[in-house]
């Protein structure tokens, strides 16, 4: 079996990967590795939890040079300040014993602090597409030095609308560069921007995109309505002693409180809760405290869906399912993390079902489906968010009767007759004094 010693990793970084315990490159690392030092482009496309980050990090870090330049030589763009602090700590950790200068960019903080720190040097930069613009624009950042680039879950990020701040990093960045992208999924815009900026690029394929990760046992419910979801969720954590580390995803940030406030009794302080609402402060924390296990229970938007590695997540549950098939590929994958047995259970209602359809000819695997617990109280109960509203499926009001038209021609009124008559009057006099005398102009 291939060790990453048996890559040609310097002794810097093996010292690194031996203090974080890691003996064996995952399928994704081993591949890339030679590829990325060779300096070819690159697409890795492989299950969420599988090691794409250190699949790039390695050859990046191994190749890099100590130079004085204060401009940075690696780009790494993420689409979430969540991941950018990820990436950015798992650049630290790889580079424990070497000379490297990283450093963090992303919207919502002050970019003054940023903007200082690119000033002092900065060898590998993990930004936003959007405050990388910033940076660019106000020229503080001068990206002409960049020979690295990196694109870590690009599907994502044109999920959140950045495909025009991609167009215009891709624009100004130099033309002699390296470019790689990891993803889980492959999609159409993706294979798309591809064909645009990158040059004859070696595809690493470990499973075909969809695919989801032997180790993750998935099952599902299908449950009427919120009320129930909720006494369905805490009757799976009363009775289920090994739920111990448990994700709860949930497509809103309304919703994530609702579910959050009802929980937050029944836990104490055992959960949390994160959305993109929290300070940054408050997500770092909570991200803290689940990694230590100081809490059993997390509420998430797909916020954190994306690239956190978070050991030992023994269940991820969808309270609903999102709209877009991959997001839940990468939900269930941050469990079963490491080669460890990860459970992924779902809550679907009558409308998620249609969801579930488009999941299961993603993954081309149906979810087992399970009976509802014969205990499990069932709320008839519906909030005002689950009563269809009037006027169609889509809430449109119903249209105004119209009275009988006069179609387009109809007899004026009385009053706009009599204006429009005394014009012709005026006009007819005009004429008849212009007969009279040809050189009348009034």
């Amino acid at each position: 079996m291939v060790t990453f010693a048996d890559l040609n990793l310097n002794k810097l970084l093996l010292n690194a990967i031996a203090d974080l315990e890691y003996q064996y490159p995952t399928p994704i690392q081993k591949e890339a590795f030679p590829i990325v030092m060779s300096g070819r482009d690159v697409v890795g496309i492989a299950q969420t939890g599988t090691g794409k980050t250190f699949a790039y990090l390695l050859p990046l870090l191994r190749s890099l040079q100590f130079s004085k330049e204060n401009n940075p030589r690696i780009l790494i763009l993420v689409p979430t300040r969540d991941l950018v602090i990820h990436v950015v700590g798992e650049v630290a950790h790889l580079t424990n014993y070497m000379t490297v200068r990283v450093g963090g960019a992303y919207g919502g903080t002050n970019i003054k602090t940023q903007k200082k720190q690119l000033q002092q040097g900065i060898d590998v930069l993990v930004a936003t597409p959007g405050r990388l613009l910033d940076l660019a624009l106000t020229r503080v950042l001068n990206v002409r030095f960049i020979k690295k680039l990196v694109i870590d879950e690009v599907d994502e990020m044109l999920n959140l609308g950045f495909r025009t701040q991609l167009n215009s990093i891709l624009d100004i960045l130099p033309n002699r560069r390296q470019s790689l992208l990891f993803s889980a999924t492959m999609t159409e815009e993706v294979e798309a921007l591809i064909y645009d900026f990158f040059i004859q690029p070696v595809k690493i394929e470990i499973v075909p995109t969809g695919t989801p990760l032997e180790q993750i046992k998935q099952s599902a419910y299908h449950v009427p309505n919120f009320n129930t979801k909720i006494n369905l969720l805490k009757l799976l954590l009363d009775q289920n002693p090994e739920m111990d580390k448990v994700l709860v995803f949930i497509s809103t940030k309304r919703l994530a409180d609702l579910v959050y406030e009802r929980l937050e009794g029944e836990e104490d302080e055992n959960i949390g809760i994160i959305h993109s609402n929290k300070s940054q402060n408050q997500r770092n924390n909570t991200i803290k405290f689940f990694r230590e296990d100081d809490l059993r229970v997390v509420i998430a938007t797909d916020i954190i869906a994306r690239g956190i590695d978070i050991d030992g997540v023994s269940h991820v549950v969808n309270f609903d399912l999102p709209e877009v098939p991959e997001n839940y590929m990468h939900r269930i994958g941050r469990t079963g993390r490491a080669d460890l047995e990860g459970n992924s259970i779902a809550f679907i209602d009558e409308i998620e079902q249609e969801f579930q359809m488009k999941i299961e000819g993603l993954m081309k695997k149906v979810i087992p489906l399970l009976e509802l617990p014969m205990d499990l109280t069932i709320s008839n109960e519906k909030l005002p968010f689950e009563i269809p509203k009037k006027g169609g499926d889509k809430g449109y009001l119903p249209a105004h009767t119209l009275k009988k038209g006069k179609g387009a021609f109809h007899e004026k009124k009385l009053k706009n007759q009599k204006v429009n008559l005394a014009h012709e009057k005026r006009k007819a006099r005009k004429a008849a004094l212009k007969a009279k005398n040809p050189k009348f102009k009034r």
